[in-house]
């Protein structure tokens, strides 16, 4: 019974400090970029994002499918770094116990 005991306090524990990273990476920030920097998104790590910034010289009227192209490269570039870093972070909180894959959401 006490090692079950101690299981499920380390259990609350690990769910404590997995609410507190979730918490941290909505004030944290990726950076996504294409077409070699001239669209940034930033977004947080709660995917959201956050900012777009065009350089003057990629805005083209008579091209908008390529801005386009661009804009969404960049927010994909931008989502997949906020995804990254959650990942980081929780793997850093359930790394080596052992669990179960999905255990913990």
């Amino acid at each position: 019974m006490g090692q079950q005991f101690k299981m499920l306090k380390q259990l609350q524990q690990m769910q404590a400090k997995m609410a507190k990273i979730q918490e941290d990476l909505g004030n944290k920030t990726v950076t996504g970029t294409a077409g070699g920097g001239m669209v940034e998104v930033i977004a947080n790590g709660h995917q959201k994002v956050l900012s777009v910034t065009l350089k003057p010289e990629v805005v083209d009227p008579a091209d908008l499918e390529m801005l386009q192209d661009l804009v969404l490269a960049a927010v994909n570039d931008a989502m997949d770094r906020a995804r990254e870093l959650a990942s980081k972070e929780m793997g850093a909180v359930t790394a080596g116990i052992g669990l179960p894959p999905g255990l913990m959401g």
